[in-house]
């Protein structure tokens, strides 16, 4: 239960840092944070709760999905007329 319950912590936040990540200057400094800022407490929660490490390629997908999706939000776009 725990796996799940981080894959979709993993995956909620980085919604808000793919959004970050999408108007930044790709490879500039406030990118690299965005793509990364997510993993050390990641990392901190599993070891926390003493997930294995087999669960970390999940990890990984989830949060790469998290990152496209926050990347595709446009939240203010106007309905066409």
């Amino acid at each position: 239960m725990i796996p799940i319950a981080l894959s979709a912590f993993c995956f909620l936040t980085n919604i808000p840092l793919g959004y970050w990540r999408k108007r930044v200057k790709k490879f500039s400094p406030s990118w690299f944070i965005a793509v990364h800022a997510a993993v050390p407490i990641i990392i901190a929660i599993r070891v926390f709760f003493g997930v294995s490490s087999w669960f970390i390629p999940l990890f990984v997908v989830f949060a790469a999905a998290g990152q496209l999706v926050g990347g595709r939000i446009t939240p203010f776009a106007r309905a066409p007329r």
